[in-house]
């Protein structure tokens, strides 16, 4: 098979790269190549699983930016796709004094940075929101999730397949050369 374009790596980020690639120049023909039998083998399926808010970057850095909308775009995916996801937040809690200025600068940048739904809370409704939690203050996030991102990166092996995508498994890379570049008058151009 002859394929205009190969994505070496079926984990998340390969397998989220060839989709929007397809979706995009949908004229071209892709491949994913995966030297394991199954996409999503390795990192991507082994995971902690956490859609991070976007708390802790540099406000108005391009992480920051990325995380934001990223957790917003993930959401929204498994919505669409079914994909089970949980959006249990998480509490960041300063057990010692000297920890409420690092925490209440941490609050800040995640304002800094359009996070939903931060507040500061107290010994008492830290106590509310986990029994087992102890401390003086704390960092409600409520928008970070947990997702199984190996069903995330599978969902986005179908999205590329039923576009049209091929994905090889069992095919691991050992060489890669320079080719000469399509004739300007192709169809993708």
């Amino acid at each position: 098979s002859s394929f205009d374009v190969a994505v070496v790596g079926a984990g998340i980020v390969g397998l989220a790269a060839a989709r929007e690639l397809i979706q995009r120049h949908p004229s071209l023909a892709f491949a994913v190549l995966e030297k394991e039998q199954e996409p999503a083998h390795h990192q991507s399926g082994h995971n902690s699983g956490v859609i991070h808010s976007g708390i802790y970057y540099t406000p108005g850095s391009l992480k920051a930016k990325l995380c934001v909308q990223g957790a917003a775009l993930c959401y929204k995916y498994c919505d669409q796709k079914g994909i089970p996801y949980k959006q249990c937040g998480k509490l960041i809690v300063a057990v010692e004094h000297d920890e409420i200025p690092r925490l209440k600068a941490l609050y800040e940048r995640g304002l800094q940075n359009n996070v939903p739904g931060l507040k500061l809370i107290g010994a008492k409704e830290i106590q509310e929101k986990e029994p087992f939690c102890r401390g003086l203050m704390a960092l409600d996030s409520p928008y970070t999730g947990i997702v199984d991102f190996k069903q995330v990166a599978q969902s986005y092996a179908r999205d590329f397949q039923e576009a049209g995508g091929t994905i090889l498994t069992d095919f691991e890379v050992t060489n890669i050369e320079m080719a000469k570049e399509s004739p300007p008058e192709s169809e993708d151009g």
